[in-house]
């Protein structure tokens, strides 16, 4: 199962590429098609527009399942195990009720924009609505349901209650181990070479 979902993760990193590489093809094609040949591609703004909105709200679910969201664990990081656990279940929580708050706009959107269509594509705005905040809402859902799972069982060790990873972290492991290779490359036994 679990290489299924990472297949999958990695099918939406493709997607959020996809998205990207036929956006920048779109707008770059459109400035060369107006100043050089005064034409331009008719649904480049609007097909662009879209497209970035998928590949915001699909960036923002492999980022909430990579835990790459911005955050601050400054508190957190310095209570015990049951004060950190506290706090991840609440902030899943309060997550779980916004996505809940998200899906309902979602759904009053696309009631509202039904009948609206689109200028350029003529599609329905309701069902961009629909599309995107159905998607987005129910993967987010599923993440956050299975952290809130996985906290309340307890198959999460302490170091993963707290969800923020910064490239700080990572980047000080780095340099203390550098600094130690530094250290040893530089020490008593580094003159006796010469």
């Amino acid at each position: 199962m679990t290489r299924v979902v990472d297949w999958y993760f990695r099918a939406l990193r493709g997607f959020i590429a996809l998205c990207l590489a036929v956006m920048v093809v779109l707008v770059f094609g459109n400035v060369v098609l107006r100043y050089a040949f005064n034409s331009g591609i008719t649904i480049s703004e609007e097909l662009s527009r879209w497209l970035f909105v998928w590949l915001t709200f699909v960036g923002a679910v492999v980022a909430l399942r990579d835990h790459a969201h911005l955050g601050m664990d400054s508190v957190v990081s310095r209570l015990p195990a049951w004060g950190k656990k506290a706090c991840f279940l609440l902030s899943n929580a309060l997550m779980l009720y916004c996505v809940y708050l998200f899906f309902v706009g979602s759904w009053q959107q696309t009631v509202i924009n039904i009948d609206n269509k689109a200028p350029a594509t003529g599609l329905s705005s309701g069902w961009f609505y629909y599309s995107v905040g159905v998607f987005f809402s129910a993967m987010a859902a599923a993440l956050l349901l299975r952290n809130l799972w996985q906290a309340v069982s307890g198959k999460l060790a302490e170091r993963d209650l707290i969800e923020v990873r910064g490239s700080e972290d990572e980047a000080r492991v780095e340099f203390s181990g550098k600094k130690d290779l530094d250290v040893d490359a530089s020490g008593p036994s580094a003159g006796n070479r010469t």
